[in-house]
């Protein structure tokens, strides 16, 4: 069976969210969009995924490669802008073929998660942070073998390095490789992104922290979300670049640049050490107060 997938393309009320490449590759509990999308696809029986790009192909390719580890074919298309579903139909899929996944997920425009259509993800960060909140019980797919439900609504990867001084709040989301440090506070509505550092005594409320982001010692982050060194209020869109790095900021260097994709994997070239990086130094120092992280409007 086959299946059409559209990336969106770039939205005006979420710019800070693409900065670092297109939506379709942005991390959502350790998986892209694209996907997550690929996934629900292939558990409906396509065995023939057709992405249409809207930029940086390569990096939604780099993101999927060809499907191998979904079982799946994957091709790719670029377009000049992104067509409405409508407009994709009447040009990518041929009427007299009969061999594609019934309506609607024949063809898909990539604006919200996988049976998700009254939460689209893109209108505003308020959005956004809804819908991934709302996705945290179907994230755990029978793929995802490095993520547990520790609890009911507490999910932890199998790699995550937890205190046991920390306190877990339902729901929260802890993605592979993060490290929360004694005395945190996560959850609840909270999301840490792999590879991600809550330092000793922080607390995160009601927030997504990207990957490879850290939470400074004794820093509070609520109803934000947190990528590098950007902060942003979810319920009233103002955001901010956070100067000091030991209170909020990015374990690579350049954050998402050349070196690495989006998820951290090497594009060839050496890798910034996350170990000399000195927010992972600060873990061990605890700052001398309590900092509270707000965007102002």
């Amino acid at each position: 069976m086959k299946a059409l997938l559209i990336c969106p393309s770039k939205r005006p009320a979420i710019p800070h969210l693409s900065v670092s490449g297109p939506l379709a590759t942005i991390p959502i509990l350790g998986e892209s969009l694209v996907g997550h999308w690929i996934e629900h696809l292939v558990s409906l029986g396509a065995k023939q995924i057709r992405v249409v790009t809207v930029d940086e192909q390569e990096h939604v390719a780099l993101s999927v490669g060809n499907g191998a580890r979904w079982g799946v074919s994957i091709s790719f298309t670029s377009s000049s802008g992104q067509p409405s579903r409508e407009e994709a139909v009447r040009e990518f899929r041929p009427r007299d073929e009969t061999d594609w996944l019934p309506e609607p997920n024949d063809v898909v425009v990539m604006s919200h998660l996988p049976g998700f259509s009254e939460l689209p993800l893109f209108e505003s960060y308020a959005s956004w942070y809804v819908a991934l909140t709302a996705w945290m019980p179907r994230a755990l797919t029978p793929t995802r073998v490095r993520v547990v439900e520790k609890l009911p609504g507490i999910w932890v990867g199998s790699r995550a390095r937890v205190s046991q001084k920390a306190k877990l709040i339902s729901p929260c989301w802890v993605g592979d490789q993060v490290a929360v440090g004694p005395g945190a506070v996560i959850g609840p509505g909270s999301i840490l992104e792999d590879r991600s550092v809550v330092g000793a005594k922080a607390s995160v409320r009601e927030s997504w922290i990207g990957p490879d982001t850290c939470v400074g010692p004794m820093t509070s982050v609520a109803g934000s979300l947190a990528w590098g060194s950007r902060l942003i209020d979810w319920r009233n869109d103002s955001s901010l670049q956070v100067p000091d790095p030991f209170l909020l900021g990015s374990l690579v260097s350049p954050p998402f640049g050349a070196t690495t994709d989006r998820f951290g994997r090497s594009l060839g070239t050496a890798e910034p050490s996350r170990a000399q990086h000195p927010l992972i130094a600060a873990m061990r120092t605890p700052l001398a107060q309590s900092s509270n992280l707000k965007p102002s409007g």
